[in-house]
């Protein structure tokens, strides 16, 4: 048996607890503004820190995803980091390491968010999962694109087209020099537009937000063939076709 079936190595592991962890953030009220951030001090790298989020405190978070369980050396860097930053410090991982972990945790005002442990299924269970949510996937985004229901808010566009276009909530943000607080209430419409973009994070945003805008293209279209047609129509009864 090689190593890859008996579970996940190191790197795909860490990988994996920060797309959960990401996800997780979002679940519970978080947005994530950018991810993998740089630490810079004049004009020099220090660090680096997993994301950055807007807490629903509306206080900014410096993010640090562990794989593991959170020890004292853990906490030291997630609040450093957070204090470069000006922000406060969150950790999301299983747990921690002791009770030293937990006592200096809470001294220093860290949030932690604990993950619970994530059991891998067989290839029929995964096989059954995926098919499940790519049939999900493919079928709302025919809803997205076709149900007469779904109206859009106008003052909504410009905000759609910079989601649509960035790669994260403070490149969007930047592109309409706005706040990323400003994008909010037009993250939520998306939320409540799919369950794709409430059960994602940043990227799910961005696909519903491009679904929208293709569909509003589509509507031109249609509108544009709708009327070439009754004015094709009315020249025929002028000509007697």
């Amino acid at each position: 048996m090689n190593s890859s079936s008996k579970g996940l190595s190191g790197k795909r592991r860490w990988y994996a607890s920060e797309r959960i962890a990401f996800k997780l953030l979002d679940e519970t009220g978080y947005h994530i503004v950018e991810t993998h951030k740089k630490i810079v001090i004049d004009g020099v790298e220090v660090g680096e820190v997993d994301a950055i989020a807007l807490g629903p405190d509306n206080e900014y978070y410096a993010v640090e995803v562990k794989a593991g369980r959170l020890d004292v050396h853990g906490v030291r860097q997630v609040v450093s980091n957070a204090m470069l930053l000006g922000m406060k410090p969150l950790a999301i991982c299983k747990g921690f390491a002791d009770d030293a972990a937990k006592k200096v945790a809470e001294k220093l005002g860290v949030k932690v968010i604990e993950l619970s442990d994530v059991f891998l299924v067989d290839a029929e269970e995964l096989e059954e999962i995926v098919y499940g949510a790519a049939l999900e996937a493919f079928s709302e985004t025919l809803r997205i694109l076709i149900d007469p229901g779904i109206k859009v808010p106008i003052i909504y566009l410009d905000y759609l087209r910079s989601i649509a276009r960035s790669d994260n909530l403070h490149d969007a943000a930047t592109r309409l020099n706005k706040d990323v607080k400003d994008l909010l209430p037009v993250f939520s419409w998306l939320r409540s537009l799919s369950p794709i973009a409430r059960r994602g994070g940043y990227k799910s945003i961005r696909l519903v937000a491009s679904l929208v805008l293709l569909r509003l293209q589509l509507q031109g279209l249609l509108d544009s063939l709708s009327r070439d047609l009754e004015a094709f129509s009315r020249l025929a009864e002028r000509l007697g076709v």
